[in-house]
């Protein structure tokens, strides 16, 4: 998948969540604000778990993978 069309979906994504369970828009930003400076972050995505930190930062109930939580 072109990487255009990966982000795209990627923000429908987020988007199309319930907003029940949608992290608050400031939470989010410090979430990735706080991933951005982890050592573990390899473009955009988690390479504790492999997840992608934008689709992960935005549900309210998940967290961070490692054991000394970041978020």
């Amino acid at each position: 998948m072109p990487e255009k069309e990966f982000y795209e979906n990627m923000y429908l994504y987020i988007r199309n969540l319930p907003e029940d369970e949608k992290t608050e828009r400031t939470e989010y930003e410090n979430r990735l604000a706080k991933c951005r400076q982890c050592s573990s972050l390899l473009n955009g995505m988690c390479r504790e778990c492999g997840c992608f930190v934008e689709m992960r930062a935005a549900v309210r109930v998940r967290h961070c993978p490692l054991s000394r939580k970041r978020w």
